[in-house]
């Protein structure tokens, strides 16, 4: 719920929060090292912590910041190119329609139809995680036009085989974005990562305990270099939604090309 909503704010109060968050837990640690009340208590726990120690945390930090990392951008370059294969697919559909000899006029339209289903309904829908049963409904009946026998005896079997096949095609593309769009940021691996750079910060605390100046400007270094990490990932967590979220752009290329070519056919 937490993940959820830090992952709903705007550009700028993302960085701010996880900036706050490593804030609080350095002033915390250098407070809890210098104070005169806590300082032989945290002596004795890891007054002779040494170096190796922060670089065994470190490593197993680096590490998962990189799977998680290469999750979003995995998941940010899959959405790009499903989008990009809805556009090409209504394109496609669009083309075959025009090129066979059979009268596909309603067929064209009922794809038009779907199009502004996708970008003025479905697409808002999508930051929700739901999709938009209009879309669902075009694409049926757009599936029923493309599989009328008629289209077969009139067209030929070929061009038939490859009007269903690009149908199907974007069938599966929506199924495919919807998936990714409904699939919500895994808590646990932030949870994981956030254990993980807390601990290395109270390791740094550790490690320059007897130099608090040193142990300051180190827990800065990292906790910058920490925010400025997870804040672009986290711009990168849900493709469909937050500010980075991808436009229907393509859809509504291939939307124009194919009201631009409606009056001829």
């Amino acid at each position: 719920m937490v993940l959820a909503y830090w992952l709903d704010q705007p550009v700028w109060l993302i960085f701010v929060w996880i900036a706050a968050v490593f804030g609080f837990a350095s002033a915390l640690i250098v407070g809890l090292t210098v104070l005169p009340m806590t300082r032989p208590a945290m002596a004795r726990i890891g007054g002779g912590m040494v170096p190796t120690y922060f670089t065994a945390i470190s490593v197993l930090l680096a590490l998962l910041t990189g799977f998680v990392a290469n999750d979003a951008w995995e998941r940010q370059r899959t959405a790009t190119r499903i989008v990009q294969s809805e556009r090409s697919g209504l394109l496609a559909i669009h083309d075959l329609s025009i090129a066979a000899v059979s009268d596909m006029k309603d067929l064209r339209a009922e794809l038009v139809a779907y199009a502004d289903a996708l970008i003025t309904d479905e697409w808002p829908k999508m930051a929700d995680a739901t999709s938009s049963a209009k879309a669902g409904e075009t694409l049926g009946r757009l599936m029923q036009g493309a599989a009328d026998p008629r289209h077969g005896t009139e067209a030929g079997a070929a061009a038939h085989s490859a009007l269903l096949d690009a149908v199907m095609g974007l069938r599966t593309a929506r199924g495919e974005r919807l998936s990714l769009s409904d699939a919500t940021a895994d808590q646990s691996k932030w949870l994981t990562l956030m254990v993980l750079a807390g601990l290395t910060m109270l390791s740094i605390g550790f490690v320059h305990m007897d130099r608090p100046v040193t142990q300051l400007t180190a827990l800065m270094l990292f906790s910058t270099a920490m925010v400025t990490t997870l804040g672009v990932v986290a711009l990168h967590e849900r493709p469909f939604d937050g500010p980075l979220a991808l436009s229907s752009a393509p859809l509504q290329a291939a939307r124009a090309v194919m009201e631009a070519a409606r009056p001829g056919g």
